[in-house]
């Protein structure tokens, strides 16, 4: 019989992990807590009304009948790898390998009730744009953008959606003729926001700043955020009258509940072929020292680079390394692929009216402006992603 695969999560390392694995001949199941992948890269486009959220939506059932994998909607709730058990509300589950897929926590802000995030739940894309909408009938405003990050493990940070949904209701705006009565601010609790992108990246986001007439406020660590602002730590308060931010991520709360070794940051430690660090022994050949659990995408804490950042095509890597490793495990192969050789940074930042190619690896980092012609392929861009989940066009190698 086939061994059993058990994948957690929807997103763009667990989707991509199910479909490699049932591709290659295994018994896989995905478990999600939404019945639909959420292409979040081109959900900056909600808030503007140039997107509808179902837009961003690829029902998981139209995945499993596209790849064959089985698919269970539920929560999971508790991890015992010593077991081989997984734990949702609603049905217990066995595997002979497990990859956890299912994203990473967030950081806790005081006051969090007072901003919506881009990256948090899908739903919250909606709640921005109505209240944008609110704004723009009111004719004027005061509005707040800015991500954080996590001292603990700075590689689990979303700037870059920030960045573009800011851009984006600055062209929203100009193209309303009402840009002139609203107050932007991008804000951050770092000296220099976006600097893993590398210094031509950086001097070139100022630029940017500048042109468009948007106020910054970096280096001061937020204290509170309150309904009419955000406080920071010398009593300084930023006022606006819609807060969006993004909280940098820690580890999942399953993860607290489960029995896999954590980081500081309380994500999943791994090596660099995304085999948990304690759910094997090197020293033993025997079934007892096979690796038999994965971690991937936002849930693992990933080595590399101080400027490393995790991204979606990263995730995707990982998925197809994983599935490629346990193939060779079934095989009793020595040969292993790793993550770690594919770190870089790269992205189309989109503004609404262009965008701008940032990309960074070790030998440095570059941005260059792509007016009009960006966004387009950023669209470009959401409609392959779609298509070439459900198999409708073939993957262009390498993404």
């Amino acid at each position: 019989m086939s061994k059993k695969v058990l994948v957690l999560g929807g997103g763009f390392a667990g989707v991509d992990a199910a479909t490699h694995l049932q591709k290659a001949g295994f018994d896989v199941t995905l478990v999600s807590n939404r019945d639909y992948f959420y292409i979040y890269p081109t959900s900056i486009w909600i808030p503007t009304g140039e997107a509808k959220f179902e837009d961003m939506c690829v029902p998981l059932a139209d995945l499993q009948k596209a790849h064959g994998f089985k698919l269970e909607i539920d929560e999971v709730e508790q991890i015992i790898s010593k077991e081989n058990k997984v734990i949702c509300k609603n049905k217990t589950f066995d595997y002979d390998y497990l990859i956890v897929a299912i994203g990473s926590g967030k950081m806790q802000h005081k006051g969090s009730e007072h901003f919506l995030s881009i990256c948090g739940n899908p739903e919250d894309s909606i709640k921005i744009k109505e209240r944008i909408d609110e704004l723009i009938k009111k004719g004027s405003g005061k509005i707040a953008m800015g991500f954080g990050g996590n001292p603990k493990d700075p590689s689990n940070v979303r700037g870059g959606p920030a960045f573009e949904v800011l851009f984006n209701v600055h062209n929203q705006l100009k193209k309303l003729g009402i840009r002139d009565k609203f107050e932007l601010t991008f804000f951050a609790p770092m000296e220099k926001p976006g600097a893993r992108m590398g210094e031509q990246a950086l001097k070139m986001m100022d630029i940017y700043f500048n042109k468009l007439n948007i106020k910054k406020h970096f280096g001061k660590k937020i204290v509170e955020f309150q309904e009419d602002g955000i406080i920071f730590e010398d009593s300084s308060k930023l006022e606006s009258d819609f807060t969006m931010f993004i909280p940098a991520g820690n580890g999942h709360s399953v993860f607290e509940n489960s029995d896999l070794p954590l980081n500081e940051a309380g994500l999943i430690l791994i090596n660099d072929y995304c085999e948990v660090k304690h759910n094997f022994d090197e020293s033993k050949e025997s079934e007892e020292g096979r690796c038999r659990v994965f971690a991937i995408g936002d849930s693992a804490a990933i080595e590399g680079p101080d400027w490393r950042a995790k991204q979606g095509h990263i995730a995707e890597v990982m998925a197809k390394n994983v599935a490629y490793n346990i193939e060779q495990i079934e095989k009793g192969s020595e040969a292993r692929k790793g993550y770690e050789d594919h770190l870089n940074i790269l992205c189309v930042m989109d503004s609404g009216d262009g965008a701008a190619f940032v990309y960074r690896n070790n030998k440095g980092g570059k941005m260059i402006p792509m007016p009009i012609i960006g966004h387009w392929l950023k669209k470009g861009w959401g409609w392959y992603c779609r298509n070439s989940k459900l198999g409708k066009i073939p993957r262009i190698p390498g993404m």
